[in-house]
């Protein structure tokens, strides 16, 4: 039951837990030092944004500092959760019976997953925005990001493409395949006015992710289809 208010005798607002105001502040920090930059926002922002005591921020994370680091790890957990979707056949892909056309398919998945949440959930543009600052002026945050989900994430999906393709997944020509894969999915959202206004969109949404899905999908294919041909030629001329 709420408590009531003893002098008005109207409903008081339920109390937010610790893990609760935790969790806001962390959103709060994510929002605006993305947006206005981790020198350019105040703790006193961030408190008013969360709803929370600014006394809070000191209490939970140590100060300003250890809050952005919370945000990374926040991140970290997101795109761990997101990847771990993609990436759900990935054990199965790597074993050595596994056939190229699994691994195709495992690639569509990763891009399926990867669009939705970047393209379509408005958190992302957060993320995104975060990460972009933190890519320029690079701090312990990014460190965090990297060793989280940008090295082993990449990596895995380098080994995927490798039972695809048959290319080694540590050569620098597949590891720049992966990134060209991921520039194209996250352009969408840095570019997301532009790419609005060109298409003559209302909004982008789910329906728009799965236009961008397909396209995304068919540049994977086709570069599949030169590299296995590529390599195939090669073996031809052995």
């Amino acid at each position: 039951m709420k408590d009531i208010d003893a002098a008005s005798g109207s409903r008081k607002a339920p109390v937010p837990s610790a893990d609760q105001t935790r969790a806001a502040l962390v959103r709060a920090a994510l929002a605006l030092f993305g947006s206005k930059g981790f020198t350019g926002t105040s703790t006193r922002e961030i408190a008013t944004l969360a709803r929370a005591n600014i006394g809070s921020i000191a209490y939970h994370f140590g100060g300003k500092e250890g809050l952005r680091l919370a945000a990374a790890d926040h991140i970290v957990e997101t795109i761990q959760t997101i990847a771990g979707q993609a990436l759900a056949g990935f054990d199965a892909i790597s074993e050595p019976a596994s056939s190229p056309e699994a691994a195709q398919a495992q690639l569509h998945e990763a891009l399926d997953r990867m669009v939705l949440f970047i393209v379509a959930q408005p958190e992302a543009g957060e993320i995104v925005q975060f990460l972009l600052r933190e890519l320029s002026q690079p701090t312990a945050a990014l460190d965090r990001i990297y060793s989280g989900v940008f090295e082993p994430v990449h990596r895995k999906l380098c080994l995927v493409w490798e039972a695809a393709t048959g290319e080694p997944a540590e050569s620098d020509r597949t590891k720049l395949a992966i990134f060209t894969l991921i520039g194209q999915v996250v352009y969408f959202r840095i570019g997301r006015e532009a790419v609005r206004r060109r298409m003559g969109w209302d909004a982008i949404g789910p329906a728009q992710a799965t236009l961008v899905t397909a396209v995304a999908k068919d540049n994977l294919d086709a570069m599949l289809a030169f590299r296995k041909a590529a390599g195939q030629e090669r073996e031809a001329n052995l």
